[in-house]
């Protein structure tokens, strides 16, 4: 894929029970598991389900929500079915999204590399809230 408009990438939903979300989500939705066997070998974190070509739901476990350290209050959103909802953007737009963030005092994290979305890994991405508490990611595939 190498158009890079602004789009949606994953939504993490916080599960009881990733192997069985899993499940349900091929069984009665319809949605072809991503790296289920790797979880089930202890060699990913969480298992995914495509939604498209482009798009992923990550399916984490509630019990991981106290270790998630790059995360700033994951434990605390482990009640909520939704961890966080990721923007993939160019390049320049994720520079631009995070100036424009910087310049309202809005907080932002450490940038991440190289982490694991619908398009493989992003080169970097970073976390941040809105004036709600719902947390977002912002990503980018392609450039430096």
């Amino acid at each position: 894929m190498t158009d890079n408009t602004t789009r949606l990438d994953h939504v993490v939903l916080w599960v009881r029970d990733s192997i069985a979300a899993a499940g349900f989500y091929a069984e009665a939705v319809g949605l072809e598991p991503v790296r289920l066997t790797e979880f089930s070998e202890g060699e990913a974190p969480f298992p995914s389900v495509r939604v498209n070509e482009e798009t992923i739901l990550d399916l984490m476990p509630s019990a991981v929500a106290e270790r998630m350290t790059m995360l700033p209050g994951a434990a605390e959103s482990s009640g909520h079915p939704v961890n966080h909802v990721c923007l993939s953007l160019p390049a320049d737009a994720f520079d631009a999204l995070r100036s424009r963030l910087e310049e309202r005092s809005v907080p932002v994290t450490d940038f991440s590399h190289d982490s694991f979305g619908a398009r493989g890994p992003a080169r970097r991405s970073f976390y941040f809230r809105d004036p709600d508490g719902n947390v977002f990611e912002a990503r980018h595939y392609d450039g430096r």
